[in-house]
């Protein structure tokens, strides 16, 4: 069960194979779900020099990702008979930790700027410019996953992908706060 654990957490990076669509699916799902509301967090913080908003994106990565895996688990229990193993569902749950690693490069943007290293405002623009990079950045993935080769269209999908993302980000919040 070790060496499970240990391909558990570090596949695919240190594996050569590469994931199955489906699992591929779920995480580039998580990724854009934690990135959108991780951007959606950041917003609408009024930053300073007491208040950087790190515990803002936290909060709003841990539980994204609690409500995301609750989720993913009973909908998979519906799809899923006999019921999952323990290791699939270990496995299932992996496909969720994009959520939560969605919010470390803002967070370490915002702790320069709690550190004295940044303006507050300056790193939380920078932050939010990430994020919309980060999201649009996926559509390089997803050729790469399709077998394409990056080219024009690429760079015209990530930055209609960011386009697409900031009009879902400003809905959610326009409505929500």
């Amino acid at each position: 069960m070790a060496g499970n654990r240990y391909e558990l957490l570090h596949r695919p990076l240190f594996a050569r194979a590469p994931l199955d669509q489906g699992n591929a699916t779920s995480r580039i799902s998580a990724y854009i779900y934690g990135n959108v509301l991780i951007l959606a967090a950041l917003i609408p913080v009024a930053p300073s020099a007491e208040n950087v908003g790190i515990l803002v994106v936290l909060g709003t990565a841990l539980s994204t990702f609690i409500a995301h895996s609750f989720a993913e688990s009973v909908g998979r229990s519906v799809r899923d008979s006999p019921p999952r193993s323990t290791p699939q569902r270990w496995a299932n749950l992996r496909d969720s930790l994009p959520i939560l690693s969605s919010a470390v490069l803002p967070c370490a943007i915002l702790a320069a700027a709690a550190f004295g290293w940044l303006e507050p405002r300056t790193a939380q623009v920078l932050a939010e410019v990430v994020m919309l990079v980060r999201i649009g950045g996926i559509a390089f993935v997803i050729h790469r996953l399709q077998g394409r080769g990056p080219d024009r269209s690429t760079l015209v999908g990530a930055v209609l992908l960011s386009c697409a993302a900031t009009t879902v980000v400003a809905v959610k919040v326009i409505l929500t706060h």
